[in-house]
């Protein structure tokens, strides 16, 4: 007859197995391990000794909704003397007497998710209860495994970031909290998993799936967005107004969207735009253990009939008209992920990019990725996924053409590229780190031109005709919002004739989709004679006046200069998109930082405006710092022109470390101004 362990009790040892297995942030009240890392339970027995010869212990570990041997979604494995890191397994000591100790290893490629864990004594079942596994980019043996540890705080610890919005020229960095580690995002994140279509259509092959990090940031890429009728975390939109919604300028952080979504039944969050939409997606791959980061394409392409070619109208004043639905985004966010890629040749392992920005179908799915950096610097564009769209965003070549009023067209020369500047947060700091170099080799390489032959983009291998004319767009070195200020289009003769232009220059607001709005200024100068190697600066004034009320929440306004040489009908054009600078918050912490002490931060903006500024709002949030809320402090009286809006807010940071307070200001007039402090909480 089968001898019977008498157990009392057990413990899941949360505390000290969280905080080994890097989730403690997550909170110590309930289990949340790693798969390929050990765990330790204990067990209290009512009487006796364990005696290896004479008791016979297993354990079972389940999930998902029929757990399977087969689809390694359910394993039986009996405790032994040795543990095996490479498959689920258990050894068993008794540290005291009375007590049991059972370590437990699980297999480094088991699905992650939500378990179940029996203990089997020869058909005696006793439900010990349920734990959380994650992806484990601390285990060698996991497909997500990264090294270097200090990425590892930064790619998967790391609760705050900065996302880098702007220009190309003048790249903007924004605080973002992602807060993965804030209560109930974790479950929420799940909860995506679980309502996602495919575990709504076959929930034991989609739970098994869940072993694969590829297929787990597949399906984050198409439930971030709801675009699919689906249960979507976010609805996009990209024109005012919001009203039914929030502005996917106001957003400071993945927390509140996540929350909102969870409660809500999984009611898709309004409103997002390509940095929110990335931005929850690195919140929920980190959550899961997939180190993430957001990444920035400046002058992002979006090919839509895949031809690697961005074409452009333009009528005579330079102004552009609707003809395709390709276009030039001033700037494009989307994820990096890192893993191995078992289901590709050798030589595709580390960063993958996926998007979660719904603009193209995958697989009848609005998403993108996850696909190696690698293949899109080869120019290897039959990579899965979705090669060809993330290298046209990088890589396509643009063409314009003119449509004249009798409806015939005339191609435009023009000196536009795309795939400028890739940027993201560096390690252990808030700068920009330039990682063009992982998508694209130097510009006219002979590593580039054999990427562009792989990839059969023959436009790109043929060269630029030689034209006599030359248009460039400068600026001034400050340009605020509220002052007037000058733009200067740059028009050269490179030849030694004298030469009779006609040149248009022109501003309008604009989104950094490329949605146009309205004039901010105009000039069109007939006759503009140039010298033989002749040079003239012509200044285009930009008032306050005059593009206040036109400007997009983006403060951006986009400057076209068209030079027509009157002589043999050459047309050269010149784009470039400026981004006005709003005034700077200052943040300034008083009192001693440190954990569960409650501080107050100071906070000012200037109102740089020739007007008074109403409703005035400050909202002001932080992981770990104002425990997953938003502190919302609005000022009873207006702020007059040249005057300071201040209020102090209060705040009890959770947990020691390195912290971002970050800051949003909204008025009547100046909208979405953003700051952010570093504050270090001592323990």
């Amino acid at each position: 007859m089968a001898a019977y362990l008498d157990l009392g009790s057990w413990d899941l040892a949360c505390s000290s197995n969280n905080i080994g297995h890097h989730t403690d942030l997550n909170g110590l009240d309930r289990l949340i391990v790693r798969r390929g890392q050990a765990f330790t339970i204990n067990l209290c027995l009512r009487s006796g000794e364990y005696e290896p010869g004479k008791h016979s212990l297993s354990l079972i570990a389940e999930t998902g909704p029929q757990p399977s041997e087969e689809s390694c979604t359910r394993a039986v494995f009996c405790v032994s003397d040795e543990a095996d890191e490479t498959r689920w397994s258990a050894t068993v000591s008794s540290p005291s007497s009375g007590w049991l100790a059972l370590t437990i290893s699980a297999a480094p490629d088991a699905p992650i998710g939500r378990y179940s864990l029996t203990l089997d004594q020869s058909g005696y079942k006793v439900s010990l209860g349920e734990f959380l596994m994650l992806f484990n980019p601390w285990c060698p043996r996991d497909a997500v495994y990264m090294a270097d540890e200090e990425a590892l705080k930064e790619y998967v610890l790391s609760q705050d970031g900065i996302i880098f919005r702007g220009s190309y020229k003048y790249p903007i960095g924004s605080a973002w909290e992602f807060g993965q580690y804030e209560t109930g995002i974790l479950d929420a994140c799940l909860r995506i998993l679980e309502v996602n279509p495919k575990c709504l259509r076959n929930p034991p092959e989609d739970c098994a799936a869940r072993s694969n990090p590829v297929y787990v940031t597949r399906v984050i890429s198409a439930m971030v967005n709801s675009n699919d009728q689906d249960y979507g975390v976010l609805t996009g939109k990209w024109k005012e107004p919001f009203d039914d919604g929030v502005s996917p300028m106001s957003w400071r952080g993945s927390v509140e969207i996540l929350q909102d979504w969870h409660q809500s039944g999984c009611r898709a969050v309004r409103y997002g735009q390509c940095w929110v939409f990335a931005a929850v997606a690195c919140s929920v791959a980190r959550a899961l253990g997939i180190p993430c980061r957001v990444i920035t394409n400046y002058l992002s392409a979006h090919d839509t009939n895949q031809n690697l070619v961005i074409e452009r109208y333009i009528d005579e004043k330079g102004q552009p008209i609707n003809r395709t639905r390709d276009s030039i985004w001033n700037y494009h966010c989307w994820v990096e992920s890192w893993m191995n890629r078992p289901d590709l040749p050798a030589g595709y392992d580390g960063w993958q990019a996926s998007d979660s920005t719904p603009q193209e179908r995958s697989e009848n799915v609005f998403c993108c990725g996850p696909v190696p950096l690698k293949a899109i610097k080869e120019g290897q564009l039959n990579t899965k996924y979705d090669a060809p769209f993330v290298f046209a965003e990088v890589n396509a070549d643009v063409k314009t053409f003119m449509k004249r009023p009798d409806g015939t067209t005339k191609e435009v020369i023009s000196s536009a590229f795309v795939g400028q500047h890739i940027s993201t947060k560096s390690v252990g700091s808030d700068q920009r780190e330039d990682i063009t170099h992982l998508y694209k080799y130097p510009e006219g390489s002979e590593e580039e031109r054999e990427s562009f032959k792989r990839a059969e983009h023959l436009i790109k291998l043929q060269q630029d005709k030689e034209v006599g004319l030359d248009v460039k767009i400068k600026v001034s070195s400050s340009m605020k919002k509220g002052c007037d200020f000058d733009v200067f289009a740059v028009v050269k003769n490179k030849t030694a004739s004298d030469k009779k232009c006609r040149l248009v220059f022109a501003s309008r607001a604009a989104s950094y989709s490329g949605i146009l709005g309205n004039d901010c200024g105009y000039k069109d100068l007939l006759n503009v004679e140039l010298p033989p190697e002749g040079e003239r600066s012509v200044p285009l004034r930009l008032n306050y006046s005059k593009y206040c009320n036109s400007l997009t929440e983006d403060n951006l306004i986009r400057l076209v200069a068209l030079l027509v040489d009157r002589g043999n009908g050459d047309m050269i054009l010149a784009v470039r998109n400026i981004v006005l600078e709003n005034p700077e918050i200052k943040i300034r912490v008083l009192g001693e930082p440190k954990m569960n002490r409650k501080l107050a931060a100071e906070i000012t903006v200037h109102n740089p405006l020739p007007v008074p500024l109403t409703g005035c709002c400050f909202k002001v949030e932080g992981a770990n710092l104002t425990g997953g809320k938003t502190i919302t402090e609005k000022l009873p009286s207006t702020v007059e022109a040249g005057q300071e809006a201040k209020v102090k807010v209060y705040f009890t940071p959770s947990h020691w470390g390195l912290r971002k307070l970050v800051v949003d200001f909204d008025s009547d007039k100046l909208c979405h101004v953003q700051g952010y402090r570093n504050v270090i909480i001592g323990k």
